[in-house]
């Protein structure tokens, strides 16, 4: 059976997800077979394994990290909110219903049976399970009934590693304040702490830190320096979303639906010097793009009335309408057709019928069963600027509850284009082909965009991060936790 070290974090967005990736990464480096694992996770980022469950994209990337398949093992439990007090509920990578923020906190104890069996499953086939925990293990009102920080520790018997975000500012505050606010038997599992995204000069630290190991009781496993590294996001907190807006010599701009969903599909645009991939919410974020995607969402029906009422849609059609293409994937592929209808109210929008923005022919219906797939193959005929991707081999996966027809997987009228497949744009040469295109619309030479290998790019990220983050922490330490040494 395998050992384990569970990563918890002050609050959301503290370096858990990045660290616990860190750790697979060291730990395959070191010779050990390594597995990541999150019992639940809330996001709008999933990802469609090989023989068709869906899980958090965390966790992906930390498979990633490890050298191994995702599995959707790792993640047992995905909410994927629909609305402000609800979410979808999968459980093994199925999903078994949408329930209020309320029911599933009820009702959520049920699940841990699946939880249990797919940590065991993964610890009899691994030397050491890195989990993750979410939020904040100190969320007081929860506690009773938690499966994923303090009381997952408690059923696989983990020692943490508590994990506080000092580039937010009181740290300190952070790591004593959470420890504090512990029962005593869950203080006795946190075995250090870490000091996460720093900036500086760590000797200025040493007086805090010193008080700080003598006030929580454990000492602090290191530093980890703020960290510039290409590696996917969790969910809706990515910086991403953040970064300077200016355009560059190729313009990408992507609408930032309110439930954004998948929004890595455009990752591969972003490791071009020259291109900018940009955020809009308004109309005039949109500037003059070369490209507009609409990207996916978990609620179609109910971000189609804000783009509408945002003014985005109308000013998406005046720039197809002067020949700027528009990319819409899988729900945003849906709001190009003509009409979107909910007769089930599958999606809990409290629309049954929206007319969609009558860009590309084609008339969705949700029903209650999704379809969740690996998919590829080569494109069909594509018309338009993009026509030289008619061909070419994709692959990608499927996440949807709406039916469109028996159409081709990525269909096109002129200019505009839509697919259901997420990470279309991934496989090799594909964002090439398509920033080709729009160079030669613009007169200019791809070359003057850079150009890199994805696959040796995306090894050099993790093999970053994990220099990083293993030079930041005292291993030794860690080490002697996970091997029951130093406890």
């Amino acid at each position: 059976m395998a050992k384990n070290v569970m990563i918890q974090g002050t609050m959301s967005n503290a370096g858990k997800s990045l660290i616990a990736a860190a750790l697979c990464r060291i730990f395959r480096q070191d010779g050990y077979r390594v597995a990541p694992f999150k019992s639940q996770n809330m996001a709008l980022n999933s990802f469609i394994t090989r023989d068709g469950f869906e899980m958090g994209r965390a966790q992906v990337v930390q498979a990633e990290a490890a050298g191994i398949e995702p599995d959707v093992r790792m993640n047992p439990i995905l909410l994927k909110p629909t609305t402000d007090v609800g979410s979808q509920i999968i459980v093994n990578g199925r999903p078994v219903g949408n329930m209020r923020a309320m029911e599933y906190f009820r009702r959520k104890r049920e699940f841990i049976p699946a939880v249990m069996e797919a940590y065991d499953s993964l610890a009899a086939e691994n030397d050491i399970i890195v989990i993750e925990g979410a939020g904040s293990p100190a969320e007081i009102n929860l506690k009773s009934e938690d499966i994923v920080n303090m009381g997952l520790a408690k059923m696989v018997d983990a020692p943490v590693l508590l994990v506080g975000d000092i580039d937010r500012g009181g740290v300190f505050a952070q790591l004593y304040g959470t420890v504090a606010l512990l029962e005593s038997d869950e203080r006795e599992r946190i075995k250090a702490v870490i000091v996460n995204k720093f900036r500086g000069d760590r000797k200025i630290l040493e007086p805090g830190l010193t008080q700080l190991s003598a006030l929580c009781g454990v000492p602090v496993a290191g530093v980890v320096p703020y960290l510039h590294v290409d590696i996917d996001d969790e969910d809706s907190l990515s910086e991403r979303f953040y970064r300077d807006g200016a355009a560059k010599l190729i313009d990408i701009a992507v609408v930032r639906l309110p439930r954004i969903s998948n929004f890595t599909d455009l990752a591969p645009f972003e490791r071009w010097e020259n291109v900018s991939v940009r955020y809009v919410t308004k109309p005039g974020d949109l500037q003059e793009p070369d490209l507009i995607v609409i990207p996916g969402t978990k609620s179609t029906i109910s971000d189609l009335v804000w783009l509408r009422e945002s003014g985005l849609e109308a000013a998406i059609k005046q720039h197809e309408s002067r020949g700027t293409p528009v990319f819409g994937i899988c729900g945003g592929y849906q709001m190009l057709g003509c009409s979107v209808e909910d007769p089930d109210g599958v999606e809990a929008s409290g629309m049954t019928r929206i007319d969609g923005m009558g860009l590309l022919p084609v008339r969705t219906v949700f029903s209650g069963d999704k379809v969740q797939r690996q998919t590829g193959g080569v494109f069909p005929e594509i018309t338009g600027i993009l026509a030289p991707l008619s061909g070419l081999s994709y692959e990608g996966y499927e996440i949807h509850m709406g039916r469109s027809g028996e159409l081709p997987p990525v269909i096109s009228d002129g200019d505009t284009y839509g697919t259901y497949v997420h990470g279309v744009f991934d496989a090799p040469g594909i964002a090439e082909t398509v920033l080709r295109a729009l160079c030669c619309k613009k007169g200019t030479d791809i070359s003057a965009l850079g150009s890199f290998d994805q696959s040796t790019y995306r090894e050099a990220q993790y093999n970053k991060l994990a220099d990083a983050v293993r030079g930041g922490l005292d291993m030794d330490l860690v080490y002697r936790i996970v091997n029951r040494t130093d406890m």
